[in-house]
């Protein structure tokens, strides 16, 4: 299949970027990055600089291979990261826009390479828990009603991708640090730091810049693993009942 590329391309974060168009033909079973391997492969063939993006484990579990492909982050298979997504879901012929993650809080690296490092600075804010030294304890040691744990394991799955800020409007981080406060407010192990996890993790969102939340859904709609919206719930009222029940600034 032959398609036409459009691709975002910028040397860093200090220059401007624009669209440049590519054409390539690739197989119907690549997955999208494989395509990309193969366009890489004849730019440099022609001594041309390479499109760089980022990738990892190509498995769709750590998030990193994140860009937005036509308009929607991830591509348009829901459910789905971009190094899981294949090109039988395009057509032979089809033009294809390719660009970064779009958010103050995510500048270009470049090209389609965009950090996250705000996502770890919110976690080293609050995203852990007390845990001592010593054997560790029997897993049953300590009882969680199986429908709670599962609400935790769920808000665990987020990968970090970023996907639910470049979906808002605002670029909101809510539902990443939502997921994060969620799955340790579910667990026992978390209720060490409960009074103050809430208040610094969205003290630390606001601070790189993200924005509020939309309130369009559109994050849980772009999330490769389907984190749901009421985690934000769950965090406003983790936000609000640490605020009410400590005078401790955070």
């Amino acid at each position: 299949m032959k398609l036409t590329l459009k691709i975002w391309r910028q040397k860093n974060a200090d220059t401007k970027g624009s669209f440049q168009t590519y054409q390539v033909e690739a197989s119907p079973d690549m997955s999208f990055l494989e395509m990309l391997d193969v366009l890489n492969e004849d730019l440099i063939s022609k001594k041309e600089s390479p499109v760089a993006f980022e990738h990892d484990c190509r498995e769709g579990i750590c998030g990193t291979c994140s860009m937005v492909i036509n308009g929607e982050p991830h591509g348009p298979q829901q459910g789905t990261t971009t190094c899981q997504l294949h090109m039988r879901h395009f057509k032979d012929g089809d033009v294809i826009v390719i660009e970064p993650f779009r958010a103050s809080a995510f500048p270009v690296v470049k090209d389609l390479v965009v950090t996250r490092d705000s996502f770890d600075r919110i976690i080293q804010a609050g995203g852990y828990i007390s845990v001592n030294t010593g054997q560790a304890q029997d897993g049953n040691a300590i009882p969680v009603e199986k429908s709670v744990a599962a609400e935790a394991f769920d808000a665990a799955a987020c990968i970090g991708c970023g996907a639910c800020v470049a979906a808002c409007p605002n670029a909101s981080a809510m539902l990443f640090v939502s997921a994060k406060v969620s799955h340790l407010a579910l667990m026992p192990q978390g209720e060490v730091e409960a009074k103050r996890r809430a208040q610094a993790m969205v003290k630390q969102m606001d601070e790189e810049g993200f924005g509020m939340c939309s309130n369009v859904t559109a994050c849980e709609a772009e999330c490769p693993k389907g984190i749901s919206v009421e985690n934000i719930a769950r965090l406003n009222r983790e936000y609000l009942s640490s605020a009410l029940g400590s005078k401790t600034t955070v």
